[in-house]
């Protein structure tokens, strides 16, 4: 087909977690409409364009399969696709800033602001424009600004289109969706605009997931829900502390309360904490946002989730030094898994840096093992140079180890040969279990130290 023969043009800036996968099911289900994606790192546009994706995701590679070449395209000419588009999604990079005002809590949006000049420089006709990228509330007005600051008579558009997507069952959360939602300016015009973005949606959304607001509610509303989210794991692992100093069960605990109907069963799991690239940084963001309006004990509420994740994950830490005499100096600990979560290469804000931060300061030796996130793992970790040695088959990783720490939650852990570990490690072996995936007893039985979270250890005397 030719660009003419298309219903609409889309182009997605940036091409990364949230960028790349949308933009392959709207391709997939939205065979009218000529799908771009682009992004100034060539590097990982090729592999965009080749069977070695730039990120995991189950599924993905099918779906990116049926639809490049037909409708989907992957691209560095940024300015030429920015004047050829009718809608443009905005999801570049919005990390948390590290310098001046704000610093360690408001979003960084230096590539969101020069992405806002490039539309406006390379425009020559209407566009909607479609903020993707989680930002601050209110931000919409800033990028409204700058476009139709212009003199060349173009009309902007801006709507925002949160994600509110998993890693490791992203697929799945865009095929099924909870909620599709659209914020707009409530003009004639704005109102207009985010119809045609619900138009696109409705190829495989039914109607009534699909929420329409004003802008800001829409803003708020993803900061909102991953607050909600974190709030919850934070909330369990703080009780998961107290079930060890009680011998409570977590799993028990968590079982009991997740049968109210009120409260539910999602994210009631204990663990060494959350990670990720949004959990903290929309927390911070809306702990900014409170603290600049002078709602201080609101700010303080929610800075304490964060506080509660950090406490995790060094109570982890000092469980394991304290269990193994009090010195890790020259051990060898194998950590298994590295990603924040299962089924992602992802390591942003994992629990498994700090973690293993921590035991380097306490002069351990380190090993990883993970079957998607080494890359990540190595990148983390070039400073340390021989300290940290990387390792695909656990097997191998957990070979003259004092301690195995499960970090993530993959499921490959469940079910390996521990009886096999365990005749090659130092003795007395350790294992840490910081998801509590593996059977406890089962390999307690075997003769590993047991520690999980949240519940009572299994240890030999």
């Amino acid at each position: 087909m030719k660009d003419m023969d298309f219903k609409k043009r889309i182009l997605c800036i940036g091409a990364g977690y949230v960028g790349g996968p949308t933009m392959s099911v709207i391709a997939d289900k939205c065979h009218d409409y000529l799908v771009t994606v682009v992004d100034i790192n060539e590097e990982k546009i090729k592999r965009w364009q080749s069977d070695n994706l730039p990120i995991y995701e189950p599924g993905l590679i099918e779906v990116v399969k049926r639809a490049r070449g037909r409708n989907l395209f992957f691209s560095t000419e940024i300015d030429v696709n920015i004047k050829k588009a009718d809608i443009i999604f905005v999801s570049v990079n919005t990390p948390t800033k590290t310098f001046g005002e704000g610093a360690g809590k408001t979003a960084d949006l230096q590539y969101w602001e020069k992405t806002a000049r490039d539309i406006l420089e390379a425009s020559s006709t209407d566009k909607i424009i479609v903020e993707k990228s989680t930002l601050p509330v209110r931000t919409a007005s800033a990028m409204e600004r700058i476009l139709n600051s212009n003199d060349k008579g173009i009309n902007f558009q801006v709507v925002s289109n949160p994600e509110f997507l998993a890693e490791g069952s992203a697929i799945n959360d865009l095929f099924n969706p909870d909620r599709i939602l659209i914020g707009s300016m409530q003009t004639k015009e704005g109102i207009r605009a985010r119809d045609e973005i619900v138009e696109i949606y409705t190829n495989w959304v039914d109607r009534d997931k699909i929420l329409t607001s004003n802008i800001w509610s829409s803003e708020l509303s993803k900061l909102v829900s991953n607050a909600f989210l974190a709030q919850r794991i934070s909330s369990v692992n703080s009780i998961s502390a107290l079930c060890e100093k009680t011998e409570a069960d977590i799993t028990e605990v968590s079982m009991a309360v997740g049968r109210d109907s009120r409260i539910g069963d999602k994210f009631l799991k204990a663990s060494v904490g959350f990670g990720g690239s949004c959990f903290k940084k929309d927390i911070m963001n809306l702990v900014y946002i409170c603290e600049s309006y002078g709602l201080y004990e609101v700010a303080e509420y929610w800075e304490n989730v964060i506080n509660i994740n950090d406490f995790q994950e060094k109570r982890f830490v000092k469980t394991i030094t304290r269990a193994m005499f009090n010195t890790l100096a020259n051990k060898k600990i194998t950590i298994f898994g590295f990603a924040f979560k299962a089924d992602t290469g992802d390591t942003r804000e994992s629990a498994a840096i700090y973690i293993t931060k921590m035991l380097l300061d306490e002069k351990a030796k380190i090993t990883i093992t993970d079957p998607k996130a080494l890359f990540n793992a190595k990148k983390e970790f070039s400073e340390f140079g021989e300290l940290v040695k990387y390792e695909t088959d656990p097997y191998v990783a957990a070979e003259n180890s004092h301690a195995i720490a499960v970090l993530t939650e993959w499921d490959l852990y469940r079910e390996l040969d521990y009886e096999k570990i365990f005749d090659k490690m130092i003795k007395p072996a350790f294992l840490f279990d910081g998801r509590n995936i593996i059977d406890h007893k089962k390999v307690f039985d075997i003769g590993f130290n047991v520690y999980p979270i949240g519940k009572p250890k299994l240890t030999h005397h």
